[in-house]
C-alpha cells in the first residue's frame, strides 16, 4: 500500500494512506429487454443444454423424453 506524508502547520509529519484513483466504467447502464448481452447469455445457455442432451443420449441410449419416462 502506498503512503504519503505531509507536514502540518506545526512542522509535524503526518503519514496517511494514499487512496487509489477512482475509475468509472462507461456504458454500464441497466439494460432490459432484447440486447446483445442478454441474447449472448441465452445463446450460451441453449448451447449448454443442447450439448447436455447429446451427451445424455450418447451415454444412456435414450433421448431426453425416453430417459425421463424410464425413471
Amino acid at each position: 500500500m502506498r503512503t504519503g506524508t505531509i507536514k502540518d502547520d506545526q512542522g509535524l509529519t503526518n503519514t496517511f494512506a494514499v487512496e487509489p484513483a477512482i475509475t468509472y466504467v462507461q456504458g454500464t447502464e441497466s439494460q432490459f429487454g432484447f440486447n446483445a448481452s442478454s441474447e449472448m447469455l441465452n445463446g450460451r445457455l441453449a448451447m449448454i443444454g443442447f450439448v447436455s442432451a447429446l451427451i445424455l443420449e450418447a451415454v444412456t441410449g435414450h433421448g431426453v423424453i425416453g430417459f425421463l419416462t424410464s425413471l
